[in-house]
């Protein structure tokens, strides 16, 4: 039976157990040669420990041997103790702070801005580990694997589920795993990069909720939390990609998925991307606030240039007469008021009529050719509101607006003016649909709700 102050190897002096269970312990314990601490983990075989947990054990020395990474405990030291029962223990070094399961415990709260850190520091550890040669594969990432160490770093550790692929190949596998973490390909024994990804995105749901991934909802599989935290929704779309139980719907590697966190960009899988259609005249600009798509002019029909001229000419002659009215009118007012005429009061207010009427027909008549004529610009917030305006020779108009969220986009038909369908684009908010970008390509309709999509985070 182990015990505080006993020296192992007579080098690692017990100082106080930091995890047990059937046949496991690990302990702090301080080098004497070394003069520092360092984590001693220790197997027993026999009992409920048979070959398999020994030959995960032998596997997690023989990987931490070959990582070199800061955020990773080294490896220092492998040994066996033949003393009544046979020990193997396993030297790493101690990383000072707490584990996350830990701080959730103590009723930590961790902040959206928390939360992306970690991620993205653990992301950095498995881009390491997974562009190794062969890939490794640590199989069991949770919060109590996770430690944030008091010099604010986040450490990866307990490498005891490690695989490394070429190991793997040809070979009976061992079930390893937690619940709730580990998608559902890894208790097949096929275990990729993605799992990786998966394991965190549930730890990161974790942390958003404070409720484990196992306590909580699922939908065809996948993890219910979105109306457990307030997370900006891109966040908790990113994080919705890591966790999808589809290998093809998550990102293919964590580069991939470091790139979407840090962009704020929706994660498209390269297999499904849609790429922007040859000679398409649309611009697209990204900003971190927004993002802003101006469209060229509509296309026209011989019928609605017919239609569009004859509305020019109707504005010239309304321009036109309403000068004529005017001169005659105030030709008239004032040689009535010369004349001493009763009724020249009547011309004021004859005036003031066409004058309205005037004003009026021009003001529909310059709408309606900036409405042919003028170029969509659609601008969408981070927050999913957004204003579409047409542009004509410095005029502009409003077309819609919305303050209220984009919850979802989707390509569509809608019948012009001479009741033809054309593909179009739906923003569809909470109470209302909107449209926009009618007569442009289906290609092209296609290609604008990919990025719309990825900007906003939607699916």
């Amino acid at each position: 039976m182990l015990q505080s102050a006993q020296v192992l190897k007579d080098r690692y002096q017990l100082e106080q157990p930091l995890g047990q269970n059937a046949g496991r312990q690990t302990w702090l314990a301080f080098d004497l040669e070394a003069e520092e601490q360092v984590v001693v983990k220790l197997l027993t075989f026999g009992g409920d420990v048979q070959w398999d947990d020994l030959k995960l054990f032998e596997r997690e020395a023989q990987v931490l041997q070959q990582l070199d990474h800061p955020c990773i405990p080294k490896y220092r030291d492998y040994f066996s103790i033949d003393d009544r029962a046979l020990w193997f223990g396993l030297v790493q070094d101690y990383i000072p702070g707490d584990s996350l399961k830990d701080l959730l415990m103590q009723g930590k709260k961790f902040s959206e801005a928390e939360v992306k850190q970690i991620a993205i520091e653990i992301l950095e550890i498995l881009i390491y580990l997974h562009e190794l040669n062969p890939t490794v594969l640590h199989r069991d990432i949770k919060p109590s694997n996770i430690i944030y160490g008091a010099d604010q770093k986040v450490y990866l550790v307990d490498f005891g589920a490690v695989q490394d692929k070429a190991s793997a190949e040809g070979k009976t596998f061992t079930v390893v795993g937690t619940y709730g973490y580990a998608p559902i390909e890894q208790f097949g024994g096929r275990a990729v990069p993605a799992s990786d990804l998966y394991a965190l995105g549930a730890t990161l749901i974790h942390l958003l909720t404070g409720i484990s991934p196992a306590e909580l909802p699922q939908d065809d599989m996948r993890i219910e939390f979105k109306d457990r935290t307030s997370c900006d929704r891109r966040l908790s779309s990113w994080i919705e990609a890591l966790t999808e139980p589809s290998l093809k719907k998550r990102p293919e590697n964590a580069r991939a998925a470091i790139e979407a966190l840090r962009s704020g960009r929706a994660i498209v899988r390269n297999d499904f991307k849609v790429e922007k259609p040859a000679n398409s005249r649309i611009r697209l600009h990204q900003h971190q606030d927004n993002l802003i798509i101006k469209l060229p002019g509509p296309k026209k029909s011989s019928l609605e240039w017919i239609g569009t001229l004859f509305s020019l000419l109707a504005l010239v002659f309304s321009c036109l007469v309403t000068g004529l009215i005017s001169i005659v009118v105030l030709g008239t007012t004032f040689t009535g008021i010369f004349k001493g005429n009763a009724f020249v009061i009547l011309f004021p207010l004859l005036f003031t009529i066409f004058g309205f009427l005037a004003i009026g027909c021009t003001i529909w008549l310059v709408e309606k050719i900036i409405s042919d004529f003028g170029r969509e610009r659609i601008m969408i917030d981070d927050t999913g509101g957004f204003i579409i305006k047409r542009h004509l020779f410095g005029f502009k108009r409003v077309k819609s607006q919305s303050n209220l969220p984009i919850t979802s986009v989707h390509q569509g038909l809608a019948l012009n003016r001479n009741h033809a369908p054309k593909s179009v684009i739906y923003l569809n908010t909470v109470i209302d649909r909107y449209s926009f970008a009618v007569g442009l390509t289906s290609a092209e309709c296609m290609w604008l709700e990919q990025e719309i999509k990825e900007f906003l985070g939607l699916k």
